[in-house]
């Protein structure tokens, strides 16, 4: 019985097989098919796994959970806003032009470093670390972008630690430089594209109010196509009410040739003309099925 077991378990480490056995009859008062002999045979197996090494491991996060509880958390990954400010002017964007509300602004190379510095810092005793490059758009500073990563390859031997990178883009300024650099250094690529042409150009404009699909599409297909199998990429879209039946862009993204898709709900205040409504529901389950 797997319940059984759960309880026996749970009671493990802080109680006597006669205890447990004692606490399990009543537990299961009303089962008259769990008998002692039944009880004591599954603790008999529990031990069985412990003395084996297959029923507890060493736990090397232990320590790093007590200094969470003291305000002294351990940090495996970070979100660099490399740059406030986007060539884009996406009609649902939650970042306000890409600005957050603020001025256009570039996260300088010695800030970055610093930011390395705290993720190894704070890392604990995880080995693998990851760090993400978003904006805005990063591809608009990535002096900053390629300063980071050269910084964070130099110490991460000695601190022994592995750098994971990811860059999120519009794909809007990509050059083939860009390309080469990112398949060459980053782990995982995201790529914004909504979709079909007509849905992705009515909410994803540039600054002076033209569709981007084009320029977007190309750009990200040079990407993938140049990219090594073994390294991951996902196209990323948000549908809006303006495209409810979003099954339709997912499946307009794999005919263009991405294998890697992700579409998902956007989150804007009610009454906004592009937010979703309840009475999307139901049909927005239709088109997750």
């Amino acid at each position: 019985d797997s319940d059984l077991a759960y309880d026996v378990i749970a009671m493990w480490e802080n109680h006597t097989p006669e205890e447990i056995t004692a606490a399990m009859l009543e537990r299961y008062a009303d089962r008259p098919e769990i008998t002692r002999s039944e009880v004591e045979e599954v603790i008999g197996d529990v031990r069985a796994l412990q003395e084996d090494g297959s029923l507890f491991s060493d736990d090397p996060y232990r320590d790093a959970v007590i200094d969470f509880k003291q305000r002294n958390a351990v940090v495996k990954a970070l979100c660099l806003n490399i740059v406030h400010g986007c060539n884009l002017r996406c009609r649902y964007c939650f970042a306000g032009d890409g600005q957050y509300h603020g001025n256009v602004d570039l996260m300088t190379p010695e800030v970055a470093r610093k930011a390395i510095d705290f993720l190894i810092e704070k890392s604990g005793p995880r080995k693998r670390l990851e760090v993400d490059f978003f904006g805005g758009e990063p591809l608009l500073d990535m002096e900053a972008v390629k300063a980071t990563v050269d910084y964070a390859r130099s110490v991460e031997k000695a601190a022994g630690k592995e750098f994971r990178f990811t860059i999120t883009t519009n794909a809007v300024a990509l050059t083939d430089e860009d390309i080469g650099y990112i398949n060459r250094e980053m782990y995982n690529v995201v790529l914004s594209i909504d979709g079909r042409k007509s849905v992705h150009d009515a909410v994803r404009k540039d600054a002076g109010g033209n569709g981007s699909f084009d320029r977007v599409l190309a750009n990200a297909l040079k990407l993938v196509r140049a990219r090594d199998p073994q390294k991951s990429y996902y196209v990323r879209g948000t549908f809006t009410a303006a495209n409810p039946d979003f099954a339709a862009d997912a499946l307009a993204l794999n005919d263009y040739g991405f294998g890697q898709v992700s579409l998902e709900p956007v989150v804007l205040p009610d009454g906004d003309p592009l937010a979703l409504r309840e009475d999307m529901i139901d049909g927005l389950k239709e088109q997750y099925e």
